[in-house]
């Protein structure tokens, strides 16, 4: 049986210093090969007809046509697996936000220097490999939509939406990696505003997980933030993990507050979705919901099973709706998830089981 043949990639970026950087980052991995380079869009245009490349690197920052103008041209006319390289600004993480509503799979932050690229080429190589096995999705619209009604089962008496009200140990924790920014997205802007406290760890680079929750803040009916350490986790409110801290919830007697740490990687993230489920205290298990969504890798699938074990209400992202079916995978074939949900039904399974009293929900 031969070997599978390596991912063929394009770099596009002005700076021939980043182009040479990034290729032998990548050609350092048997399983990647740079096919190819460009210095902006056009010729960049010229080598995707001639090169037919599997993934393409994308500096945003470019002469004579931008890196967010050639993606949109690129996500209508030939769609292609895209990973941005973004300066590690205010604006440069405003601009990835854009790319990734654009249809980019994911965004990384640009070192400072060239001599910097060693330490990214780990995660370099795996976005490349999550890229290369992406399911690439059309654009969402920018806009605010309406959350839906809460889904009564007819089986079963209607009940009252508590949400946020009752029971302090009321909790939603929510993990997602590689396409994660945009199914986050779609599942929070049809949330209502009272829903109970919710803890979000995104796989994403420091400062472009402030943009992130800020745009998020402006979609949705809740109140989004980037976490703050020592902040409470109060109803109606997402907390966001900021790139290179872990999230972590601690149970106050009264309610949750976010503890922010700087340790250890792992499953080679920080922040790292495990980290957080295995935060939560067993004794609020019970009260909790918890879901991995679209992503590379097996993050999150241990830290599931063990709040499934505990009483937590658990679910999966579907195969056909995921960007990338890594994490989710893993959590449902270790018998961390419960149920395994598309996309766009996952805010309304939220919705259903926030409105009953406590964790009742168990299917397998």
């Amino acid at each position: 049986m031969s070997a599978p043949s390596p991912i063929r990639v394009l770099v596009v970026d002005d700076s021939a210093v980043v182009r040479r950087a990034v290729t032998d980052v990548l050609n350092a991995d048997p399983a990647i090969t740079v096919v190819g380079t460009a210095s902006n869009p056009y010729i960049a245009r010229d080598r995707i007809k001639e090169l037919s490349p599997d993934v393409i690197t994308l500096d945003l920052e470019m002469p004579r046509m931008d890196g967010l103008t050639f993606l949109g041209i690129l996500m209508r006319e030939h769609p292609l697996p895209v990973i941005i390289m973004s300066s590690l600004t205010k604006a440069g993480s405003q601009q990835a936000m854009e790319a990734l509503r654009l249809g980019a799979v994911d965004v990384l932050a640009k070192p400072a220097g060239p001599y910097s690229f060693g330490e990214l080429g780990p995660r370099l190589q795996e976005a490349v490999k999550a890229a290369a096995r992406a399911r690439l999705r059309r654009p969402l619209p920018d806009t605010h939509v309406q959350p839906p009604a809460p889904i009564v089962s007819p089986l079963t008496p209607k009940i009252t939406p508590s949400y946020g009200r009752g029971d302090p140990r009321r909790l939603i924790v929510l993990g997602a990696s590689t396409g994660g920014t945009e199914a986050l997205r779609e599942v929070l802007v049809n949330l209502p505003a009272d829903l109970p406290p919710i803890a979000i760890v995104q796989h994403i680079p420091p400062l472009f997980s402030r943009a992130f929750a800020e745009r998020l803040d402006t979609l949705c009916a809740l109140r989004v933030h980037e976490a703050v350490d020592g902040q409470p986790l109060l109803p109606g409110t997402a907390l966001i993990a900021p790139g290179n801290f872990h999230l972590l919830v601690r149970w106050t007697g009264a309610g949750y507050r976010a503890e922010l740490s700087s340790g250890a990687q792992v499953w080679h993230q920080r922040p790292a979705v495990d980290i957080l489920f295995k935060s939560v205290p067993d004794s609020s298990c019970p009260h909790v919901i918890a879901g991995v969504l679209t992503g590379m890798g097996k993050d999150g699938a241990g830290g599931l099973l063990r709040l499934r074990q505990a009483g937590a209400s658990t679910f999966a992202q579907d195969e056909a709706s995921s960007v990338v079916y890594g994490m989710p995978r893993e959590a449902w074939e270790c018998g961390g998830a419960q149920l395994q949900i598309p996309l766009d039904t996952i805010a309304a399974h939220i919705v259903r089981l926030a409105a009953q009293p406590r964790s009742t929900h168990e299917t397998r």
